[in-house]
């Protein structure tokens, strides 16, 4: 009962969060909050939660890689890909090696692999908690579309170099060329997983719903359950489950696009999908929070074995591998920049200059959240000999720190980074809009000559209405598509105004509709059953005509 109050109190914390957030006028990241608040149900509750790493991980990465990979911009991810690479992967090893020999170096009492772990678990970055610190500034785009293309690869890259890491500490042996051979195997392996597990799902799924129909409850069910089947059948085969689950989200992007899901579907789908994340997100920093107290003590006790009694040497050694890795995304972007234009031998004249604060903002984007805190906290509990894990409370602990140092920085920087920035939206901007316009116009030109072959059956079917009357609503359904859809309608024109009216007035006349059948369900003169029926198509229809 203990844990289930636990959870129940979490659950809550998390509730309590996202109203915090909203409240307060300064841009503090969501995650400290929850971080906090987790701290305050560990003063509360006697016993923490403890969970089996191999568990924590299976029920918290999968689904929020897999929303990452669905979601992402696939033309940002294709725009980017040069600048992608050169931070999900390029820079993931620099820091593995080159922060894992700084720890060690710093905390002799960690081992290196151990060391190395650390630091592989410390190189994925979040662009959750990014966004959550800049929600009400304007992050430019082609940096917000490296951020989240760099968060969704590296989560998959240093989860890998810290499975690895894990791996040389429980069994002793490193070979390197059997490294390389291991990670291009777990990689490719993985990722092929991902994209045959999802595909034949939805196959599967789109045969059976043709024969005998599409049930709401269980498309969303099956839609949630494929990143656990990538990811568990990816592990079964000795592959990574990591580039499984981002392989799948990337794979139903494109599934998605066949429109073989309803419209109800996908809007409850997407609901719950925004339900799930925000919580298993929010779950993890507040159990980060409620652990913190016992972490720390536990990381006291392995800084007292380095022969430093004071515990502000645990923020010493934080501080310092805040630095390390401040300073190593920051050479690497620098570097990154200038390597792609001498590599694309672009002029310097004629190429989008990157100038220090734009390289300040990608470095400061580089916040460390969720795939962080979720495999720190997988590290084994014990070595096949049944010793305790060495230095895994202060493993926790630094990672923990550098969750929490590079939140506050992020805040207090980045904002200031970004009202000071120049933005230039039309860049992106004009070829968005490009690509709105061209769907717009061929989508007026599709319905235009579908619904003019569809008179001729309509006024047979309906011989008594006026053909007049059918041009009438050709011309109505027309112009509310294109005022509903337009990028950049022309509000002054007497259509478009037109239009508004004619909403506001279809809205009114929902929202009275409603209230008037709620008022007759309390007075008991129909049934709840009717008014949930009918309120539920006027729900469908206000959503329809709420942009």
């Amino acid at each position: 009962m203990e844990s289930i109050g636990v959870i129940f109190a979490m659950l809550i914390a998390i509730v309590i969060s996202g109203v915090i957030v909203r409240v307060i006028p300064w841009g503090i990241p969501l995650p400290l909050i929850q971080i906090l608040l987790g701290i305050v149900i560990a003063g509360v509750f006697q016993e923490g939660m403890e969970l089996h790493p191999d568990v924590f991980f299976l029920l918290f990465l999968p689904p929020l890689l897999f929303l990452d990979g669905w979601r992402i911009s696939k033309e940002a991810l294709k725009r980017e890909r040069a600048s992608i690479f050169h931070l999900a992967f390029g820079l993931v090893i620099i820091t593995v090696f080159g922060l894992g020999f700084i720890i060690h170096w710093l905390i002799p009492a960690m081992p290196l692999p151990v060391a190395f772990a650390l630091a592989a678990i410390v190189s994925p970055t979040d662009p959750i908690a990014v966004a959550g610190i800049a929600r009400k500034l304007a992050v430019p785009e082609r940096i917000l579309s490296i951020l989240e293309g760099e968060a969704l690869f590296n989560d998959a890259s240093g989860l890998v170099a810290f499975r690895m890491a894990i791996l040389v500490m429980m069994t002793g042996h490193f070979s390197l060329s059997e490294a390389v051979i291991s990670f291009v195997w777990v990689a490719f392996a993985g990722f092929c997983t991902g994209i045959i597990i999802t595909w034949l799902l939805s196959f599967f799924r789109g045969q059976f719903t043709k024969k005998y129909g599409e049930d709401i409850g269980a498309e969303i069910l099956l839609n949630i359950l494929m990143p656990f089947a990538a990811y568990v059948a990816a592990e079964h085969i000795g592959a990574s489950g990591i580039l499984a689950a981002v392989a799948a989200g990337l794979t139903m992007s494109y599934l998605e696009l066949s429109g073989q899901v309803s419209p109800l579907t996908r809007m409850r789908r997407a609901t719950i999908w925004d339900t799930v994340q925000f919580t298993l997100n929010g779950m993890m920093f507040v159990l980060l929070g409620e652990q913190l107290p016992n972490i720390f003590k536990g990381a006291v006790q392995v800084v007292q074995q380095t022969g430093h009694h004071n515990p502000w040497w645990l923020i010493i050694y934080a501080s310092v591998i805040c630095l390390s890795l401040a300073a190593l995304r920051f050479g690497w972007v620098f570097f990154s920049i200038h390597v792609l234009r001498w590599l694309k031998k672009t002029p310097k004249n004629q190429s989008q200059q990157a100038t220090l604060r734009d390289i300040l903002i990608l470095s400061l984007g580089g916040v460390r959240g969720a795939v962080t805190l979720a495999g720190v906290l997988t590290l084994p509990l014990l070595l096949p000999n049944q010793e305790a894990f060495p230095a895994r409370d202060l493993a926790i602990f630094l990672a923990a720190t550098v969750i929490i140092i590079s939140l506050i920085t992020a805040s207090i920087l980045l904002p200031w980074l970004l009202k000071k920035q120049n933005l230039a939206p039309q860049a992106i901007a004009r070829p968005l809009h490009k690509q709105q316009t061209l769907a717009l116009q061929m989508a007026q030109d599709a319905i235009t000559k579908h619904l003019s072959g569809l008179l001729p059956s309509l006024q047979k079917a309906y011989p008594q209405i006026e053909p007049n009357f059918y041009t009438a609503v050709l011309e109505r359904v027309l112009v509310e598509f294109s005022n509903s859809l337009d990028p950049a309608p022309d509000t002054n024109s007497e259509s478009y105004q037109k239009y508004l009216s004619e909403k506001q007035i279809r809205l009114m006349a929902i929202d009275t509709a409603r209230q008037t059948i709620y008022r007759l369900a309390r007075d008991q003169k129909i049934s709840d059953d009717v008014a949930r029926d009918m309120v539920k198509q006027l729900d469908f229809d206000e959503i329809r005509f709420t942009p």
